[in-house]
Order: C-alpha cells, then sequence, then structure tokens
C-alpha cells in the first residue's frame, strides 16, 4: 500500500485530472474485475474510465493463450504477456484504444492515449481477472511499482507479479510497445534499474 502511495503522488504530479484520477484508481484497485464487469483506465493517468463487459467468445481468445496448460513459470510468464496483449486489443475495441502507440510523451496530438499509469492498472486488473478464472496458477499480481520519482529519471510506472514458489518479482510492463503487442515481462529488479527492451520505440526516448 505503500509504494501504491508513491504511484499516487506520481500520479497526482503528472496527471491533468488529478482528483478524479486518485479516487478511480483507489476504486478500481478495490473491486474485483469480472467479465460482467470491470473498469479500465486511458487518456493518461487514468482521466478516462469506462465499464465494460468482456463476452464469451471475446475470454475464449484469452483462454486460448494459456493452452497447453503448464507448470512451468516461464511459460506461464510468456503465456499471461500474451494474454495482456489479446485483452488490449479486445479492450481497444472497446474505448477506442486500439491505436494507443508505446510510450506517451510524443503522442499527445493522437486520441485516447494511455500513459504508463493506464498501462499498469489495466494490466494489474487484467491479471486479477486472470486470476479470477483460473488462468494464471504460479504467479499472483501485486499492486503497480514506481521507478525514477525525479531523483534518477523520469517516474515510470508498472504492473507486478510474483512467482509463488519462489516469491521472485517480476514487472507486467505493457508501456513499451503499441496496443497489443504482449507484454514485456523481466525481473523485477531488472527493471528498477531503468531497463528499456532494445526494439522497443521508447528506447532512445
Amino acid at each position: 500500500m505503500r509504494l501504491l502511495l508513491f504511484s499516487v503522488i506520481y500520479l497526482s504530479l503528472t496527471s491533468l485530472n488529478t482528483a478524479a484520477a486518485i479516487s478511480d484508481i483507489s476504486k478500481i484497485y478495490h473491486e474485483v474485475p469480472a467479465l460482467d464487469g470491470l473498469d479500465v483506465c486511458f487518456g493518461g493517468g487514468c482521466a478516462e474510465v469506462r465499464h465494460i463487459f468482456i463476452n464469451t467468445q471475446e475470454w475464449s481468445q484469452v483462454v486460448t493463450t494459456f493452452a497447453p496448460k503448464t507448470d512451468d513459470a516461464v511459460l506461464e510468464r510468456q503465456q499471461i504477456a500474451d494474454a495482456v496483449g489479446v485483452l488490449e486489443v479486445i479492450v481497444g475495441a472497446k474505448v477506442g484504444t486500439l491505436a494507443d502507440r508505446a510510450g506517451t510523451f510524443n503522442n499527445s496530438k493522437f486520441p485516447n492515449q494511455l500513459d504508463c499509469n493506464d498501462e499498469a492498472i489495466n494490466t494489474t486488473t487484467y491479471m486479477h481477472l486472470m486470476q479470477h478464472y483460473g488462468l494464471i496458477k504460479l504467479h499472483e499480481a501485486e499492486d503497480m511499482r514506481t521507478r525514477g520519482f525525479f531523483f534518477n529519471g523520469w517516474p515510470h510506472t508498472t504492473a507486478v507479479m510474483h512467482e509463488k514458489a519462489t516469491g521472485k518479482r517480476f514487472a507486467v510492463d505493457s508501456w513499451f510497445y503499441d496496443n497489443g503487442v504482449p507484454a514485456t515481462i523481466v525481473p523485477f529488479e531488472l527493471w528498477k534499474s531503468g531497463y528499456t527492451p532494445a526494439d522497443s520505440p521508447m528506447r532512445n526516448h
């Protein structure tokens, strides 16, 4: 909760819609997402929130990414990454964020973009949804985390999970690429050090 508070402070410093965003992030973090109702963020700093539904046909696309079932944590992490990408496409078609581009600051001229706060909140919601329906077995979602805090770089936020058997944490970051691309999952300490994938459009920003 303390780290979530730090993320909210960062959000308050970077969002133009601070009051609504802090209220919405708190609400989303305390609700249990379900196929018949979940909230998603977009617009930067959770400036806009949309309550959506996911039908059986759409959810089957997510379920397919977890086939075959596995007891290999490395494979499950790849399945989670793929599933986040699938959900971005499903949700993007509903709220108008299909064209969301990697990163934040160069995209202000494009409508319905997501910043890293939106991405981290939504990815956390997606993982809770996958857990709720029994797709994720070997990992558990945590609160989102933020690196930087202006002291050693521009703040950047990610969703986080840990492997149940080892307790090892992983960043689950969907901000580095355009909408629908599988999330980047790397050890949390590597992410915290400033990691950006070599082929990400954000590599030189």
